[in-house]
């Protein structure tokens, strides 16, 4: 069976030929978006509220990342089509040394994952080394970070100021040079989106970070129109038009492929 690898992701990059990834928590979800060609999934901690129904991804437990990774993998697993890359964020509190790192990360990929997620910055680049060189890939998720969103002031656009962005883009270089494989860049300016991408030899996955990075994300339930109150500025129901869960999944991956989502209006120019 053939696999989505960080490298077809990377010649995807070279070749500018977008993709997409969405995040799943089980295993029905899972086969479905593998079904609809979409390269990656993320076993995203937003399962905090998605699923467990809490306000904020700082609940999350690695028992808990552990459990749902293992769902996406089986799902996935039950496919004919090629398997997406499969991304497992690391919870709060489970990196903050490289042992920490190294010993939590080694349970993701064995639940499953490809590549392990991390939020932050600067300070990330010693365990994103040690860990790449015992051979465990990683993703770094900068800009707005939700497990630390009330020390960046809420969840509110990162970036805005030259300062501000000159930091993110600094954090992006760093982190690119300690081994990350992949960026994810969380609600930026779209010229920041744009500066980050075309700065670094690896893709960068852009939510609320402008239509110019390599690849876009968005929550499941956000873009099947589930979630409820009010909607971040970036999400786009993709189920309205659609009809079926099937059909918006595959207008989500052919929106991003062609770039006409995102579009002007989900995103901070």
């Amino acid at each position: 069976m053939l696999q989505v690898t960080v490298s077809k992701l990377r010649a995807l990059k070279e070749k500018g030929e977008r993709f997409a990834m969405l995040t799943a928590y089980d295993a029905t979800f899972a086969t479905l978006i593998a079904d609809a060609g979409i390269a990656t999934i993320l076993v995203g901690d937003s399962l905090g509220m998605t699923v467990q129904g809490h306000g904020a991804t700082v609940a999350v437990t690695m028992e808990d990342m552990v459990y749902h990774t293992r769902c996406v993998a089986r799902g996935v697993s039950r496919s004919d089509a090629e398997r997406p890359l499969i991304v497992a964020d690391m919870p709060l509190g489970s990196a903050y040394t490289v042992e920490d790192a190294a010993r939590n990360a080694a349970r993701l990929v064995r639940a499953g994952a490809n590549v392990v997620k991390l939020e932050g910055g600067l300070w990330l680049a010693p365990v994103v080394r040690f860990l790449t060189e015992r051979g465990l890939p990683v993703c770094c998720h900068m800009g707005l970070t939700p497990q630390t969103a009330d020390m960046l002031g809420g969840f509110r656009l990162q970036g805005r100021g030259e300062e501000d962005a000159a930091r993110i883009r600094e954090e992006a270089r760093v982190l690119e040079e300690a081994g990350a494989r992949l960026l994810l860049l969380e609600c930026v300016p779209n010229a920041l989106g744009k500066d980050v991408s075309e700065g670094s030899s690896v893709p960068v996955i852009g939510i609320g970070a402008g239509p110019s990075t390599d690849a876009q994300v968005l929550v499941l339930h956000d873009m099947l129109g589930l979630t409820p109150g009010r909607k971040a500025r970036f999400v786009k129901d993709f189920l309205a038009d659609a009809g079926t869960v099937q059909a918006a999944l595959a207008a989500f991956g052919k929106a991003v492929a062609e770039g006409t989502y995102p579009a002007a209006e989900h995103c901070y120019g």
